[in-house]
């Protein structure tokens, strides 16, 4: 048995001085960091060069395999370093580029520029600088994970004396807006697309100090990296600037820096003696525990088994002192004198009462053997947990913000000098829903006050990111998961919802300006004017005034004075007109006037009409 427990010693120390002897991160990791700051031809930047230098040493100290740190990189020298690192990513893991400087977009396309560019014209832009498509060209090989981190959104001297050859052509401030093509790429911007970087008024920018800090973390997903870096730039700059990345990765977490292996606890041999000493007490006969004894002579088991030992004895002494005194009453094939039966009653009875004593002392022996090892394996346990419940809080800090764990751990002294870990409370409520209100409205779900009061307006904005992000939080109070599931989310996830009379462009709501002659209608789009006809003015001082028609009057025929016509015959049909009291008319055809005499009407015939 000796032999067995030693083999597997020695097992066990062969296997660990292999496993210390293996590199702790068998994972290659390349970097190239460029810092350009003394510019031929534009303005000097003090940022780049130190900003460059605080991101080597960091990744060399997180134990890269390789970084390579250039400065003022010229057109010839930049172009040899990207090809020779391409080499170097090859048989790499992991590749990260870091470059500090000046750079451009035109026409989308970002450009990194050498310290000895002029771009006069628009087009030099093609011959004296480095697109960012050639950065991740070099990195396209790495295996695992590509990240480039662009700290060029500066405010560019060459684009106000660069000449435009074609005036379409679009030159912005900042960078593009960049989506890589390949999978588990990251690009890491200073500032948001279209937007400039501060460089702080330190020798690092912020953007820089904040990198430095996180991105080598143990153990830290590189996209929770980023999201403490954002949060510390928008803090360091007032909000004025916030950081971008774009790209995505799978559901893995993925570390620039592997949290470190907890060691192998050492082989404890005590726990081999006690599984033995369990199995002998299990058996429960003296034989086990004798040989128990034989394998183990001395330690604290060993006295265990030896009281245990006596304990036997004294049970087996009183059961003998029982048989004896059973034995001792009379029976009939043996009569006995009164005498001798008495005293043989006697000697059992004390036989019986020594070995009780003697069993009730071997249990107290015990018990107060065993009250050490319970307390001492009580204590073992509470400090196990409690040292757990300290690595648990071990969460990289935000400055201003409160661990992602709801317990810190603090040291506190026990009885026996031993420091074991006391729970404390977590952070105020009040800053936690405060800190999910910021969330939300950064992914766009809420639009409040930012004020830590958890309220309807809250919960719907929790509720509006449970649907759209596929998420199951519960609503009703903010929560720490809920805290980093928002944070892992780099960009809008609601959408953006505009008022009547503006549009979404971007991330914003622009106003809908309508061309001359169009107005907006009721579904947000602008409609033509129709033109109207011009209406007629109801104006009498315009309108032609027409002759009054003259009113006939019907006169009366007076008595006195007969009508009268030429009594000469005319051909019928020539034209005459014959009038009575009342009324005119033509003669008819092939009739004509004859004068009768008589005043008319009233005192005689006068003109008749006389036909054929």
């Amino acid at each position: 048995m000796d032999m067995d427990r030693l083999l597997r010693v020695f097992i066990l120390l062969i296997g660990s001085i292999l496993f210390a002897s293996q590199p702790a991160w068998a994972t290659k990791r390349v970097a190239l960091v460029i810092g350009n700051s003394t510019y031929q031809n534009a303005p000097l930047l003090t940022n780049p060069a130190n900003d460059a230098a605080a991101i080597a040493a960091t990744l060399k100290q997180a134990g890269f395999d390789v970084v390579d740190a250039r400065l003022d990189l010229a057109s010839s020298g930049m172009r040899r370093v990207l090809r020779d690192f391409a080499d170097q990513v090859r048989d790499a893991d992991i590749a990260i580029v870091y470059y500090a400087g000046h750079g451009i977009e035109i026409d989308g396309t970002n450009y990194l520029i050498p310290t000895d560019a002029r771009l006069e014209r628009d087009t030099d832009i093609y011959d004296e600088a480095f697109s960012l498509d050639r950065i991740l060209l070099a990195i396209e090989p790495a295996k695992r994970l590509r990240v480039v981190i662009v700290d060029a959104c500066r405010n560019n001297p060459f684009t106000d004396t660069m000449k435009r050859t074609v005036t379409s052509r679009s030159i912005s401030r900042g960078l593009a807006r960049v989506e890589p093509a390949a999978s588990n790429t990251l690009i890491a911007f200073a500032a948001k697309a279209g937007l400039t970087a501060l460089d702080g008024n330190s020798k690092n920018s912020p953007y820089a100090t904040a990198l430095v800090k996180y991105i080598a973390k143990p153990g830290l997903d590189l996209r929770r990296a980023f999201g403490f870096v954002r949060d510390d730039v928008l803090q360091a700059t007032g909000n004025r600037q916030e950081p971008y990345v774009y790209g995505s990765l799978g559901g893995d977490d993925v570390a620039l820096v592997p949290k470190p292996e907890e060691a192998a606890p050492p082989v404890n041999a005590s726990s081999d003696i006690r599984r033995d000493y369990e199995l002998a007490l299990q058996v429960g006969n003296k034989a086990a525990m004798s040989a128990f004894l034989a394998q183990y002579p001395e330690g604290y088991y060993a006295n265990l088994a030896k009281l245990r030992l006596d304990q036997i004895d004294a049970e087996n002494a009183r059961v003998a002192a029982i048989d004896k005194a059973q034995q001792a009453e009379p029976k009939e094939s043996q009569p006995l004198s009164e005498n001798a039966r008495r005293a043989e009653q006697v000697d059992a009875a004390a036989g019986a009462k020594t070995a009780d004593g003697a069993r009730i002392a071997a249990e107290k022996a015990k018990q107060a053997a065993q009250e050490p090892a319970t307390d001492a394996e009580r204590k073992r346990t509470s400090a196990v947990a409690s040292t757990v419940a300290v690595l648990s809080t071990n969460e990289p800090l935000v400055d201003g913000a409160k661990p992602n764990n709801s317990e810190v751990a603090s040291p506190v002294q026990n009885t026996e000098g031993t420091k074991v870990a006391a729970l404390s409370a977590g952070p105020p409520k009040a800053d936690l829903a405060k800190a999910v209100q910021s969330e939300l409205n950064r992914v766009g779900c809420f639009s409040g006050t930012i004020d830590g009061d958890w309220g309807a307006a809250s919960r719907r904005s929790l509720t509006l990111f449970n649907r759209h992000a596929g998420t199951k939080f519960a609503v009703e109070l903010a929560t720490l998961d809920a805290l980093d599931a928002i944070k892992l989310k780099p960009s809008r996830v609601c959408p953006l919802i505009c008022e009547h009379g503006y549009q979404r462009d971007g991330d914003q709501c622009s106003k809908i300006t309508c061309a001359e002659g169009s107005f907006l209608n009721d579904d947000n789009e602008c409609e033509k004017r129709r033109a109207r006809k011009p209406l007629a003015k109801r104006d009498t001082d315009e309108r032609p005034v027409r002759a009054a028609r003259p009113v006939r009057e019907r006169s009366e025929p007076k008595a006195d004075v007969p009508r009268r016509q030429a009594t000469a015959r005319t051909p019928s049909g020539s034209g005459q007109i014959m009038c009575d009291a009342y009324l005119c008319r033509p003669v008819r055809h092939g009739c004509h006037l004859e004068y009768r005499g008589g005043g008319g009407p009233g005192g005689g015939t006068g003109n008749v009409e006389v036909c054929n």
